[in-house]
């Protein structure tokens, strides 16, 4: 890490809460994005490159993410339409090298999930993650943009966020947590190619304490009632910590 992780300067409670009270921004079109976990085996186990983009951004700044962005024209040029895919790849790859100065071969790009963030969110991105391996390369950032970089467990990003030394977006922090449950770069990319990539298509909750992201599979979620009986598949994302709550099986 080039420096030591900064607090926060506004919880993820208060942002969602924010963008609640304010709702959906008039003339919020949806954009699709790409973003890429690029994967290393390290002797603590398993590693992910994360970024920390610029506080001073309108769309997450200060969060630590993976390399991505939005599909640009480029990446859809010369290719036939219907498969959202082959730009979503060609998007990731140029981000990984825009941001981080890393090559990544496309052809090693494993669909992990496809994510729609909630009506309030005030940049509708409709972003697919991909997994891959990481080549053996040096990271450069340019500090404009990209901040900080950081190789990291999935298990540590996870503890720092509710140390709250950095802040994380929910398909993040779900996407962590999923990587958390693997040793080695090998073992996660098999178990990614062997599902079809999930869905979220994310919707916000207020809670007592804090706020819950709530997705398919829960049975609030059609309502947006977090105390319905039923199934949970959500993200609490309380002041004394986020938890991920599943009794629901993927669709």
């Amino acid at each position: 890490m080039s420096e030591k992780p900064k607090a926060p300067s506004e919880s993820a409670e208060t942002r969602w809460e924010k963008w609640q009270r304010e709702g959906p921004r008039p003339g919020n079109r949806s954009v699709d994005a790409a973003t890429v976990a690029l994967l290393r085996d390290a002797q603590g186990g398993l590693e992910s490159l994360m970024l920390r983009r610029n506080s001073k951004l309108d769309f997450a700044g200060g969060m630590w993410v993976f390399p991505g962005g939005k599909v640009d024209s480029g990446d859809r040029s010369g290719l036939e339409a219907g498969d959202p895919l082959a730009p979503a790849r060609r998007a990731a790859v140029r981000e990984a090298r825009e941001e981080a100065d890393i090559e990544v071969a496309e052809a090693s790009l494993v669909p992990f999930s496809h994510w729609t963030p909630p009506p309030v969110a005030p940049r509708q991105f409709l972003t697919w993650f991909f997994l891959a391996p990481a080549p053996d390369a040096a990271v450069s950032i340019d500090h404009g943009e990209i901040h900080d970089h950081a190789w990291l467990r999935p298990a540590d990003a996870l503890a720092r966020r509710d140390r709250r030394e950095i802040e994380l977006a929910p398909p993040t922090w779900v996407s962590l947590n999923w990587l958390r449950g693997f040793e080695r770069v090998s073992d996660a990319l098999a178990a990614a190619r062997s599902r079809e990539p999930e869905r979220f298509a994310t919707r916000i909750v207020k809670l007592p304490a804090g706020v819950a992201a709530l997705w398919q599979g829960d049975a609030g979620y059609e309502r947006g009632d977090p105390d319905a009986p039923g199934g949970r598949h959500r993200l609490y994302m309380r002041d004394d910590g986020w938890r991920y709550e599943r009794t629901s099986a993927p669709d």
